[in-house]
């Protein structure tokens, strides 16, 4: 089910009156437990199976690596955990796209292979919950904790409903010792979460879906080649857009879960007031980032080994971040360019908050647009060299983007060294107030206008 959804509003109301029951904490980790796959269930019955199997592998490998001092042993036992994960998430994710592209390869060297037609499904937040599950495996593994005593508590980290579909990617030693002891938010912790959701659905409901969304589609939609400032428009709304949505969708869960008295950690930090790609990677996504740097920069060798090496580990990372988020070629670029905009900035040595905006926006181009074909036209009307310009937005559209983008950009870039709570605290209460009214008021106004959030198809 869908956070921006009534059906999710009915379901949070009742685990919350549940989980405040005065009954014993076992009993509250497993109605957890229970409408966590409830939620899940909610897009396909069916996926909960892998979500049994992955939770049931990790937990036996990471006690049977914990059981044995042989490291031959230890690897073998780690492989099986890696294979079963990532031959599902292969599986699911990549089947089409690796047939496709061996069908590809085989007429370009005159082989007319007609691969079979596969209907795959994509489980629904399949990439989020497989990273986390395989963390718990490689933490045992290189002894940076210790097997969970309880199957509960392991399998409630793993399908924790606020962040299982889209994230954040919570590390085990996070939240699993969070469901040793019975948790209950405070006073102010439910109304700080409250306020949490309210802001990350106006944000995706209001900002992302209701204002940005439209002018998105109208200009990638679009048949003709565009106007260089309906080009720039519709790329500027799509970094907001995919700000908001996402952004939007990891305040949620993090509100949702503080209001059930459990933190889980940030995932967006003002990411367009980075001034360099690097600082962008610790402020965007951060939870994919740094599990990226942990599980495979830093074992790839990271910056230990000459600059060369270190160019060529940030290239390899940056392109298996990028076919994490999807199975296209185009991902496969976008994150490519990132790791040689690493590259570059490392050899460089500089850059400013402005270029890593602008070049952040035009690589969004790759992210969004379906076809290397539609992201170069849109990329050659952004550089005014399309020829024949058509405009496909009227000025109000021009304007609302500015604004809201601009608004973004500000916000940004006063708040990159303060937290949000620190801003808040500084703020008279009854502007809090007003804000947090406002945003529930437009909220209501938009119900129903909502759609899927766009890291889902991840």
């Amino acid at each position: 089910m869908l956070f921006n959804s009534l059906t999710f509003a009915v379901f949070f109301a009742a685990v919350l009156g549940l989980h405040n029951l005065p009954l014993p904490w076992h009993v509250k980790k497993l109605n957890l437990l229970v409408a966590s796959y409830l939620f899940y269930a909610a897009w396909s019955p069916p996926f909960v199976l892998l979500l049994w199997i992955s939770t049931a592998v990790d937990w036996k490998v990471a006690a049977w690596i914990s059981a044995t001092q042989n490291q031959t042993r230890r690897k073998r036992i780690l492989a099986l955990s890696l294979v079963a994960n990532l031959g599902f998430l292969g599986y699911f994710k990549y089947g089409t796209f690796l047939m496709d592209n061996f069908a590809l390869a085989a007429r370009a060297i005159g082989i007319d292979y007609v691969p079979p037609k596969w209907d795959i499904v994509l489980p629904v937040g399949i990439s989020f919950y497989t990273f986390q599950s395989i963390a718990y495996s490689l933490d045992v593994y290189l002894k940076r904790a210790q097997p969970t005593r309880r199957f509960l508590d392991f399998a409630l980290f793993v399908t924790f409903f606020p962040h299982l579909v889209a994230g954040p990617i919570v590390r085990p030693t996070l939240l699993i010792p969070q469901f040793e002891h019975p948790r209950r938010a405070t006073r102010d912790q439910l109304i700080w979460g409250l306020a949490m959701m309210t802001l990350g659905l106006f944000e995706k409901v209001v900002l992302a879906d209701g204002f940005l969304a439209p002018v998105v589609d109208a200009v990638h939609h679009s048949p003709h080649q565009l106007a260089s400032l309906d080009a720039w428009t519709g790329a500027l709304a799509f970094s907001g857009q995919i700000f908001f949505d996402f952004a939007g969708y990891s305040t949620t869960a993090i509100g949702v879960a503080l209001a059930l008295g459990f933190a889980l950690n940030d995932n967006f930090n003002f990411p367009y007031a980075a001034h360099s790609f690097s600082d962008f990677w610790r402020r965007w996504h951060i939870s994919l980032s740094t599990w990226l740097r942990d599980y495979l920069y830093v074992p790839l060798g990271g910056n230990r080994h000459g600059e060369l090496r270190t160019y060529l580990n940030l290239l390899i990372t940056m392109l298996l971040g990028g076919l994490w988020h999807g199975a296209s070629w185009t991902f496969v670029v976008w994150g490519g360019l990132h790791g040689a905009y690493l590259a570059i900035e490392r050899w460089l040595g500089r850059t400013n908050v402005l270029v890593t905006f602008l070049v952040v926006t035009a690589t969004w181009v790759l992210f969004r647009a379906h076809t290397f074909g539609d992201a170069l036209d849109l990329l050659k009307s952004m550089a005014g060299a399309s020829g024949a310009a058509h405009t496909v937005l009227y000025w109000n559209d021009i304007i609302v983007v500015g604004v809201i983008v601009g608004g973004m950009l500000v916000t940004h870039w006063r708040m990159r060294s303060t937290r949000l709570e620190t801003a808040v605290a500084a703020t008279p209460g009854w502007v809090v107030v007003l804000v947090w009214t406002l945003m529930a008021f437009a909220l209501v106004a938009e119900q129903g206008a909502g759609d899927a959030f766009i890291y889902f198809a991840f």
